[in-house]
């Protein structure tokens, strides 16, 4: 049996996307059998142009060929982000050539790398199976302006649909998904299978070691149009100056436009710090006193569950989220010790943050439920399902 996994993210990239892909392709291995093959195609590291790792171009680790395609710098804008892409598409087509494949798997969160997945599937006649990180169309149509918005959400919708309507299986991240995608395909070919927590998390003591008087907001993350932080941190960094200091780690399409708010705001409480390490970020959640979660107040923003929640709660530091939707039902029902206000609300931020005590819990019981490893051993076992019994589907959910 032959697998082909199309990633554009992938280790050691820094992002969830390439997370999950790893962690996924670690455990893809042990549900096959000897002569088995899977052909990884990714890029190199790309996810922030302020962060670089060393990957080579190819790899051969017993069942699992990894192939790295190279593409242009970006700064998360949709130009270069679509060059990226375009090249990224090109290179994969290049590499599979005229192979033949059992399955083909791909992981998306931006859509193109999920309709290449189905262009290559349907060419030699393979199932797809699509891992669905994002529901790229409804993101698009909040951030879009109007005009470009009517020009380009058809064309994008009439891509999405073929892909979906061609795949064998379709696998969601966040159970807000179902709504959207329940539209388009019928819902026994849907899945849940989340993100989840990695190993390196239930092995680390994030005790705060050193007794800081003012206690250490920390924001990890990709800093973008979406997680809108420039909505909220300048304005709640001058309301609570003298009572904590922000550490922002991360870069993105926004980092520009945060830095220059927080200079015409003067606050000198906020501290940017470019993407780290997973290492070195495991020691700043525990030099850390909250851990801060934000979403902008797109509409589509309500069906998403984010990466970063597991991470943040698997800490056993207390949580600040500003999300509403599913995001916001998730986390007050799962997630102790976590407080929730609404996207961009700076007042009810910084009540919260007054409310919520710096005191750690143990989340144990979320932690077994939400480990990565056991997430990804079924996952794989569906993948193979398909794999083996192409026109097999499971019993709705």
């Amino acid at each position: 049996m032959r697998l082909l996994f199309i990633s554009f993210y992938f280790p050691p990239d820094l992002c969830a996307g390439s997370f999950r892909a790893g962690a996924l392709i670690n455990e893809l291995p042990g549900h096959l059998g000897k002569g088995d093959e899977i052909d990884v195609i990714t890029t190199y590291p790309n996810r922030y142009a302020s962060y670089f790792a060393d990957a080579p171009d190819k790899e051969d680790n017993g069942l699992v060929r990894i192939r790295r395609i190279g593409v242009p710098l970006h700064r998360s804008g949709m130009l270069d982000q679509s060059i990226a892409y375009a090249k990224f598409a090109l290179g994969t087509w290049r590499e599979v050539g005229r192979r033949r494949y059992d399955l083909v798997i791909a992981t998306t969160s931006r859509l193109m790398t999920g309709i290449l997945g189905a262009v290559i599937a349907r060419k030699m006649g393979a199932p797809l199976y699509l891992d669905i990180r994002d529901i790229f169309t409804d993101t698009m149509e909040d951030v879009l302006s109007g005009r470009l918005a009517g020009g380009m959400l058809p064309a994008f919708r009439w891509m999405e649909r073929y892909a979906l309507q061609y795949a064998s299986r379709i696998n969601l991240v966040s159970e807000g998904f179902y709504s959207y995608f329940e539209k388009i395909v019928e819902r026994r070919k849907l899945v849940f299978f989340p993100n989840g927590i990695d190993e390196e998390f239930l092995l680390y003591d994030f005790r705060k070691m050193n007794s800081e008087s003012i206690p250490i907001v920390l924001y990890a993350g990709n800093i973008g149009a979406g997680q809108g932080l420039h909505r909220i941190i300048p304005a709640a960094a001058k309301h609570l100056e003298n009572e904590c200091r922000f550490l922002i780690v991360g870069d993105g399409g926004m980092r520009q436009r945060l830095v220059e708010d927080l200079r015409k705001t003067g606050v000198k409480n906020v501290q940017l710090i470019n993407p780290v390490s997973r290492t070195r970020l495991l020691q700043l959640y525990s030099q850390s006193d909250y851990l801060l979660l934000h979403l902008n107040d797109y509409k589509a923003f309500q069906r998403v569950l984010p990466s970063k929640i597991f991470e943040y709660a698997a800490t056993g530091k207390p949580v600040l989220a500003g999300v509403d939707g599913y995001p916001r039902k998730f986390i007050l029902e799962n997630i102790e010790h976590a407080a929730v206000f609404n996207p961009c609300d700076v007042k009810g931020f910084v009540r919260a943050l007054r409310d919520l005590s710096p005191d750690m819990v143990d989340r144990g019981k979320f932690v077994l439920k939400y480990r990565r490893k056991v997430i990804m051993h079924t996952l794989a076992e569906d993948i193979i399902s398909i794999a083996l019994k192409p026109g097999y589907i499971e019993k709705p959910l």
